[in-house]
């Protein structure tokens, strides 16, 4: 009977770890969601700030631009 008792046991054991595996899973899988939101708010902030610059930057005047940009080499 001890064999039994002794599975049963280990049955318990495996369905409470089993249960556990279970809400760590989902804690993870809300994690993910909320990490996923926040990188796509992050890329979406990012585009915006590229775009504000780059409306900034079509608002210089050309020779602000040349004085800011490296030289080019002439051909030989």
């Amino acid at each position: 009977m001890a064999k039994l008792e002794d599975l049963a046991e280990r049955v318990d054991r495996l369905v409470l770890r089993h249960q556990e595996l279970k809400r760590t899973s989902a804690l993870i899988e809300r994690q993910l969601l909320a990490v996923s939101a926040e990188r796509d708010s992050l890329r979406s902030r990012l585009g915006a700030a590229r775009a504000r610059v780059d409306a900034l930057l079509e608002r210089l005047p050309a020779d602000s631009i040349a004085s800011v940009a490296p030289p080019k080499e002439s051909p030989p």
